[in-house]
């Protein structure tokens, strides 16, 4: 057993053994069929804590020789799989952590040191086979294969750290690339090669020194979603186990769709709120605003008005094909964009190709950003937006009113008024600090329609639901009764309360109060 050559399971049985150890070995299941066919090679890109690592770690000791995990996955998901026995524990596993190499790798030589090392292994494993003559680690290992018809899984984790931690040096990253080429690229000693980053895989120009790979990224997880995060029964099957209220873990760490999984949880922070017994944020633990700040704060026409727009509750739509899998080459927006979506800073609704905000600690990771940036407009719209609810709930509509205006007022820079659904965005920002006991829920299905606006209280919160109809350039008593025919209030289903209803309309004709608000009470039984 060494380290880069079949490091074995110590690993995977370090994560078995934990408090908390969610079964996503029927990833296994997915890899397995990919050994030596034309799809062998797998990029697989999430932000931070989104188990990349744990994964390396379980492919590991399910696929090295040299040690028996069988009774490790006694019990598993993938022990009831048709291929299980053919592939466990029959493979010489190449295990590579670049991050290790670049911070270790003397005078940036990484692939010198890369391959030294690996080399020196190989030497210890198959000393007979290359002795006689120096040569390079692919020309080790075809070596290898010609005499022994051995093959190796390359598992490669932080394979974007070069692209991430040497922005500034494209011949460093070419090298790298190159390097990975011709370490993997039609090789016969290859039978799979799972890497996984933050960044899908590098583009320069029309082609990719890694064209090879197939991309599993946060904008299209393709068959591999579910093992992406923590799925909406995993989550609730851990709540129960723990007494956690379900509600308010969705409300803090779901949010990333894709196709299938429409709910995704980010499991890092899910096992942390379990084990700690609380909800947090505990996404600063492993990140600091000031990497969301460098690119909020980037000068793209547009950028500011659509971030603005995701912190009021909307979506934006956003181009992800443009976008060079970088950290340093943006264009537009729209690169901005696709970036804070692969960070785990935006969800993505692929469908509707659109970026939003998506659960209670990532906006706090947005609020930290904007409080040391150049947003002192957005920055007093969210403060006042504690006095704008408590208005609310006490039923004063001409100072919601004036609030509104107000908010209005500062953000006119950045947001402008051209429809009900901008009226919501800027409504969603105005009433930010409701987000602390409520849930904001947009465009809601509700009797025949769609609530505009929809606040729901969260467990344990002793404050009435928000029913919220917008109208521009017409009146608040239409807004009101539109609640009242469509019968809005049903779509709370399993509440229980008071319930107010909220009429909103934006004159824009009437420049000395563009606002106005009425607000009505009722009691669901």
């Amino acid at each position: 057993m060494g380290i880069y050559l079949n490091p074995g399971n110590k690993g995977f049985w370090e994560s078995v053994r934990s408090e908390i150890y969610v079964d996503k070995t029927g990833l296994i299941a997915d890899t397995n069929k990919y050994i030596n066919t034309e799809q062998k090679y797998l990029c697989v890109s999430r932000p931070r804590r989104f188990g990349k690592s744990m994964a390396l770690k379980m492919l590991a000791a399910y696929y090295s020789r040299s040690c028996d995990s069988r009774e490790l996955f006694a019990g598993c998901q993938i022990a009831g799989n048709p291929t299980y026995e053919e592939h466990l524990n029959r493979y010489d596993v190449i295990f590579l952590n670049m991050q290790q190499f670049l911070i270790e790798a003397a005078s940036g030589k990484v692939m010198e040191y890369l391959e030294q090392e690996v080399l020196e292994e190989l030497n210890e494993e198959y000393g007979e086979i290359l002795q006689g003559r120096e040569m390079g680690l692919a020309a080790a290992l075809r070596k290898i294969y010609a005499k022994t018809d051995k093959q190796f899984i390359f598992l490669v984790d932080e394979w974007d750290c070069v692209m991430r931690e040497r922005q500034e040096s494209e011949m460093q990253q070419k090298e790298y690339l190159d390097f990975l080429r011709n370490l993997l690229k039609d090789q016969q000693y290859v039978a799979l090669a799972y890497m996984t980053g933050i960044l899908p895989v590098k583009k320069y120009g029309l082609h990719s020194a890694l064209n090879m790979f197939r991309e599993y990224s946060m904008t299209n997880q393709k068959n591999l979603e579910e093992y992406t995060g923590f799925t909406e029964e995993e989550v609730k099957a851990l709540c129960e186990r723990f007494d956690m209220n379900f509600a308010e873990a969705g409300s803090w760490y779901d949010g990333y769709m894709f196709r299938r999984y429409q709910h995704v949880y980010n499991p890092k922070s899910v096992v942390e709120a379990m084990i700690s017994r609380e909800y947090s944020n505990y996404w600063t633990s492993t990140e600091t605003y000031e990497a969301l700040k460098v690119y909020m704060d980037m000068d793209f026409d547009g950028l500011r008005s659509d971030i603005v727009q995701m912190l009021g509750g909307g979506h934006v739509r956003v181009n992800t094909r443009s976008f060079q899998n970088d950290m340093r080459n943006f264009k537009t927006k729209d690169d901005v964009l696709t970036l804070l979506i692969h960070l785990g800073y935006l969800g993505y609704d692929a469908g509707k190709e659109e970026a939003f905000i998506p659960n209670k600690e990532i906006i706090g990771e947005f609020e930290n950003a904007m409080s040391v940036s150049g947003w002192p407009e957005i920055m007093r719209i969210l403060k006042a937006s504690e006095k704008l609810l408590e208005d609310t709930l006490s039923g004063d509509g001409d100072s919601v009113a004036r609030g509104l205006d107000l908010a209005h007022t500062e953000a006119a820079s950045v947001l402008t008024y051209n429809d009900e659904n901008s009226l919501a965005c800027a409504i969603g920002l105005a009433y930010y600090s409701a987000r602390k006991d409520y849930r904001l829920i947009r465009e809601l299905p509700a009797g025949h329609g769609y609530a505009d606006v929809v606040f729901l209280p969260l467990p344990a919160v002793k404050k009435p639901a928000l029913v919220v109809e917008l109208k521009y350039n017409r009146s608040v008593q239409a807004a009101i009764q539109q609640i009242k025919d469509r019968h809005y209030t049903q779509a709370l289903e399993g509440y229980v309360g008071e319930i107010l209803l909220v009429g909103i309309n934006y004159d824009k004709d009437n420049s000395n109060k563009s606002h106005s608000c009425v607000i009505e009470r009722l009691e669901k039984q």
